[in-house]
């Protein structure tokens, strides 16, 4: 649980290579017991930001700070961390017990504290009576379990995750998720998670930072991220989003009007801090804020005409493709079983109305 206050701070940070700049002028804090995910496409700069918390690289700037503490040219193993790779980096002629138990032999347990303190650790990864295993005779999924235990087991202050559920398939990765985030909770140590994958970051993290090119565009809680992202950027990235251009008109009372060409005047939720009048802007909208109707909706809501193209059928849900003449893109609609339109093929090509609420979509600077 985050207790609210910073472990972490990251202070103008910049890390470049040659003329390369993988992290950019970074700043911000990450809370003490909190489970931090650093979020975004490969290049981005999100494994090496976490490199250099975990003192594999040194800051070309800026300074990193642990506990308090300036780490930024501290190695490795001077630091309150610990890592857990991808590859899970299990030695494969230890048994289990021997793996989890290696980075404990330098810190002068009685070999009765060493043996239940491994206890403790294969009963938090639930693998008791596994300790005399080869790691060969191990799954993915095990092997990875493993790794955490051995990387926690030592008591870090910090736990550094650089993809560590990669390299599994989608139901066991599913399946550690939930495990890890579990530990997480019970331990009760900083976890800074690296993934480029938006639902994971999503299911496991209080916060997230979501980055693109050295820079952290926006850190918040999932839920924030999802319904008010800060930037075209970030809104694309998570998730499906709709994006409709056009020029703000007006804002009054929290909805801003915009024109947006052939499609008309739309309206959407506004922050206090919108452009001015003329700006050039987007409305965004989720897939699921959006209602299909054959006829037109009542006045107050936004409403735009076109034609189904396609349907998916997802058994609790279905997909729609909206064509909408004036848009190179369709429109893409996610309907809830007892909302979707038909239960057959016969919906293709039919004229139907695209609605939503002002207050389901958000307003964007371009």
């Amino acid at each position: 649980m985050s207790t609210g206050e910073s472990i972490i701070s990251l202070r103008s940070v910049a890390k470049h290579f040659g003329s390369v700049r993988a992290v950019d002028d970074v700043s911000f804090d990450i809370r003490r017991g909190e489970f931090f995910s650093l979020l975004g496409p490969s290049g981005c700069g999100k494994t090496t930001l976490l490199r250099m918390l975990a003192g594999f690289e040194v800051p070309t700037s800026g300074a990193i700070l642990i506990d308090g503490q300036d780490v930024s040219t501290v190695p490795p193993h001077a630091r309150p961390t610990n890592m857990v790779f991808q590859n899970y980096a299990i030695f494969p002629h230890l048994s289990v017990r021997e793996n989890i138990a290696y980075g404990l032999r330098k810190k002068g347990l009685s070999k009765q504290e060493l043996a239940q303190t491994v206890e403790d650790a294969l009963a938090l990864i639930k693998m008791t009576g596994y300790g005399d295993r080869a790691s060969h005779q191990l799954s993915g999924g095990q092997r990875q379990r493993v790794a955490l235990a051995r990387a926690l087991v030592c008591k870090p202050k910090v736990l550094l995750l650089d993809e560590p559920l990669g390299a599994l398939d989608k139901k066991l990765r599913e399946e550690m998720q939930l495990e890890l985030r579990q530990i997480q909770r019970t331990v009760g140590v900083t976890f800074v998670f690296v993934t480029h994958d938006q639902e994971e970051a999503l299911a496991l993290s209080d916060r997230i930072a979501v980055m693109s090119r050295g820079k952290a565009l926006q850190i918040d809680a999932a839920n924030r991220l999802y319904e008010a992202p800060n930037c075209k950027e970030v809104a694309a990235f998570i998730g499906s989003m709709n994006f409709f251009q056009g020029s703000l008109r007006e804002t009054s009372g929290g909805t801003a009007l915009v024109d947006a060409g052939p499609l008309g005047q739309l309206s959407a939720s506004a922050a206090e801090n919108a452009p001015g009048p003329g700006s050039q802007v987007s409305i965004a909208v989720r897939p699921e804020k959006l209602r299909l109707a054959w006829d037109k909706p009542a006045a107050g809501q936004n409403a735009i005409a076109g034609r189904i193209a396609t349907e998916a059928y997802f058994g609790d849900r279905s997909h729609y493709h909206v064509a909408v003449e004036g848009l190179a893109e369709p429109i893409a609609v996610a309907m809830q079983k007892s909302d979707r339109l038909l239960d057959d093929a016969s919906s293709i090509g039919r004229p139907v109305w695209i609605s939503w609420a002002p207050e389901a979509a958000v307003l964007l600077t371009e």
